[in-house]
């Protein structure tokens, strides 16, 4: 469990363990230079033998004692064990060269443990948590100030773990000067040669000095994109000057736009030789503390299993409260942000920029209630699989998001100029990998379930553009016709997917689609696997190859039924190629396709082949099934006058070709229509909210006066449906975002009752479900 609070070090302070015998031999001249009191790290008399640790030094910060971290200092510290605190002053620039910080109770020095399972407690005594905080979120490192941790190898270490910050069980924290946004978009087209820029909102925090992106609006297929990097010259309110003019053009008006992200922070780590050996950084299991405006850059090393730019590590339930709000993490050899085994984190408002492999990455299919919110992923490659992966089926082809179990909320996230995929959503079973897994339920249980079959908590308002490779949204390639039921569908709201060459590839069953948007891009809807899904109000504009795929391609093949309420083709030239496709096996014999309110614009296209529904224009398999597939255009010739287009390959058309008619551009070469009657569009999905919200208490915050101090308690709830309240300590929060994704309350009583007290919060959504497994807390 982990939370933002106010800091108060005498709380750590209350006492010095005695030194073991461990201790001692550990501490032998030249060995290990151990903290004799609380004190500044630059002050002589903190230290064992009256020095202060130089170059080479091996260092522990013992149990009991609060260190302030105040020098800026070029020696490499060797190893830095912190079993008590150490805290960076937040009022002067810091920098701390390390090889190797190691947060963990006890007085075991060693350089090893990344793992942190070979610790165990040679006596009986209780340590106290550690801390290593770089600023707090009420005392973040000041804006004028800097704080610069600096990863360097070691010679003669491992250099698969080497160098590292890696906290087993301890509290971590860095927090830099906050951001009203870290990341915007254009307020106006940005022309090629520009040297200044507008954007779409004020920003708050960002400074002449900074690193910015602006994201590329024009995909270069194949040959890498057009982002661009730039130095901020001077920056008022919505205008920036550039320290370059750009190289590219970037679109800035419309629906349409280039973000424009801020890279810079004032709290950094980074690897000192990011050309050589690189760090990483990770959270284990039992670990608290939380990241907000802090930069995380040339770090993750290449290759290398469990070595990423950040990283919490099988963490279940453990670190619940923990959140990572504003990080830039850029330039990263092995992702952005991994979460492995890990429950109930929160990201939100960070920036992911370079990675090798996937950027923000879900790693063994079990991770449930996370919420990542408002998220930049640009720049994600394609690399190696990684060395006795976990899923053996990921290719690591360079995903903005990737993740094997859907049990958790994407809201508000953006992916640009990723290789493979912007998002992607991959559960492949192999006869070695059963996706059968062990999975945390709200209620605080686990169930055995397969992970394919779990849908999303949420999934709302994201977007893709400028993939430089293949797809915008992959949703569920491989998982072999295998997901939830009818009655608990995927449910994709409000998508948006632009210059990609694949926009959409849903191959779940069970699909609601609602109010997705498909412009510019080769193939709209591709390679579908047609089974319970619903389409409402989609557009697909200036996609002039296959707007709209036929089941599995080029196999043509539907499972099942497919309803489209609201379809619109705005500008797309089809040429040979119809705007809707014909499926030609139905082998389950109950594949139909059923369509309302389907209308084209600007369809200027005057090929005399075009059709609105016709074959597919690449291979035209010979159907091997008695029945095809037939699309039923609802009140297409009028109310209750219906349209029936079929293949003239099907067996419908075979045994009564007399009912069919030519209506072109209805139909084309190899398709027909007929007028039916008595048709009722059907309702394929019947979805139930049977699944509890899950809360998560991100911040607790001093308020009010001196005489009458108080609590004001912010927290993130998730639910896929409609949440009706937040209960803290019986008083209902109110909601500062729609649906209580953000909330906050102040409490009543004075910090020193609520001390005493637990602060429980948990929610109610208007299906009755009450979250069993309240986010409980006590204030320090």
């Amino acid at each position: 469990m982990s939370l933002h609070f106010k800091y108060v070090p005498v709380l750590v302070l209350a006492f010095a363990l005695p030194a073991s015998a461990q201790e001692h031999k550990e501490a032998r001249p030249g060995n290990l230079i151990r903290s004799a009191k609380s004190g500044a790290w630059s002050a002589a008399s903190t230290w064992h033998g009256g020095k202060v640790p130089g170059a080479g030094a091996r260092v522990q910060v013992r149990a009991g004692h609060v260190v302030i971290y105040d020098a800026k200092s070029d020696a490499v510290i060797r190893f830095l064990h912190v079993a008590g605190t150490l805290s960076f002053a937040t009022n002067q620039d810091t920098l701390l060269n390390v090889g190797l910080i190691k947060i963990q109770a006890g007085h075991d020095a060693s350089e090893n443990g990344f793992d942190c399972d070979v610790h165990t407690a040679v006596d009986d005594v209780k340590w106290p948590q550690p801390v290593f905080q770089v600023g707090t979120p009420t005392n973040p490192i000041d804006a004028k100030h800097t704080a610069l941790i600096r990863l360097h190898y070691i010679e003669g270490t491992d250099k698969n773990s080497w160098p590292a910050i890696v906290c087993c069980g301890g509290r971590m924290d860095l927090h830099g000067t906050p951001m009203n946004r870290t990341w915007v978009r254009l307020g106006a087209n940005a022309a090629k040669g520009d040297a200044t820029v507008t954007l779409d909102q004020p920003v708050a925090g960002w400074k002449a000095g900074d690193r910015i992106i602006v994201t590329v609006t024009n995909r270069n297929y194949g040959k890498g994109g057009t982002t661009e990097t730039r130095l901020i010259k001077q920056i008022d309110k919505t205008r920036i000057i550039l320290d370059e003019p750009l190289a590219y053009a970037h679109l800035g008006e419309g629906d349409f736009r280039a973000e424009v992200a801020n890279l810079s922070r004032n709290v950094t780590v980074e690897s000192a030789d990011p050309k050589g050996i690189r760090g990483h950084t990770m959270y284990h299991r039992g670990s608290a503390g939380s990241i907000s405006y802090a930069e995380f850059r040339h770090l993750g090393k290449a290759g290398v299993l469990g070595r990423y730019s950040l990283h919490f590590h099988l963490c279940g339930d453990t670190m619940r409260g923990s959140s990572v709000i504003g990080a830039s993490l850029w330039d990263s050899h092995n992702r952005w942000l991994t979460i492995h085994g890990t429950n109930y984190l929160v990201v939100r408002d960070c920036v992911g920029y370079k990675s090798l492999g996937h950027g923000f990455f879900m790693e063994d299919g079990t991770e449930v209630f996370n919420v990542l919110d408002r998220n930049l992923a640009v720049g994600a490659v394609r690399t190696k699989r990684l060395p006795k992966q976990v899923l053996p089926f990921d290719s690591n082809n360079g995903a903005g998001f990737w993740w094997a179990n859907s049990l958790n909320t994407f809201t508000r996230n953006v992916a640009a100029e990723n290789d493979n995929y912007g998002f992607r959503f991959e559960a492949t079973q192999g006869s070695s990998l059963k996706l059968t897994m062990k999975v945390a339920q709200p209620d605080g249980t686990k169930r055995t379930v397969d992970i394919r079959t779990l849908p999303f908590v949420r999934f709302d308002d994201n977007e893709v553009h400028s993939s430089t490779g293949l797809y915008g949204l992959n949703l569920g390639e491989g998982v072999n016709k295998v997901g939830p039921d009818a009655r608990h569908p995927f449910i994709v709201r409000n998508m948006k997917i632009w210059d990609t060459h694949y926009g959409f590839r849903p191959q779940v069953p069970s699909l609601r689609v609602e109010n997705m948007v498909i412009h510019k891009v080769a193939y709209g809807v591709y390679h579908p696997n047609y089974d319970n899904h619903e389409y409402r109000n989609l557009t697909i504009s200036q996609t002039h190859t296959e707007p709209f795929n036929r089941g599995h391609d080029d196999i043509s093949i539907q499972y099942g039924r497919l309803t489209v309420d609201g379809l619109t083709f705005d500008g797309c030239r089809s040429g040979g190629m119809p705007l809707i496709q014909i499926s030609d096996d139905n082998p389950t014999g109950k594949a139909e396709t059923h369509m309302k309110n389907v209308k084209t614009i600007n369809w200027k296209d005057n090929n005399k082949s075009k059709a609105l529904i016709n074959l597919g224009g690449g291979p035209r398999p010979t159907p091997s099934t008695e029945k095809g597939v037939p699309i039923y255009l609802h009140d297409w010739y009028g109310p209750g006058k219906h349209a029936q287009v079929s293949s003239m390959r099907s067996g419908e058309f075979k045994a009564d070709p007399t009912r069919f008619k030519i209506d072109f551009p209805l139909t084309g070469n190899q398709s027909r229509v007929a007028e039916v009657k008595g048709l009722t569009f059907p309702k394929l999905l019947d979805p139930v909210d049977d699944l509890a919200p899950t809360t998560v208490i991100t911040h607790l915050i001093p308020a009010g006066s001196a005489s009458d101090r108080k609590l004001l308690i912010r927290g993130t709830t998730a639910d896929n449906g409609t949440v009706t309240k937040v209960i803290v300590n019986g008083a209902e929060a109110k909601a500062t975002r729609p649906n209580f994704a953000e909330w906050e309350i102040v409490l009543d009583q004075p910090r020193a009752q609520a001390s005493r007290t637990p602060i429980a919060a948990h929610a109610v959504d208007a299906a009755g479900n009450v979250e069993k497994k309240a986010h409980v807390v006590r204030v320090p």
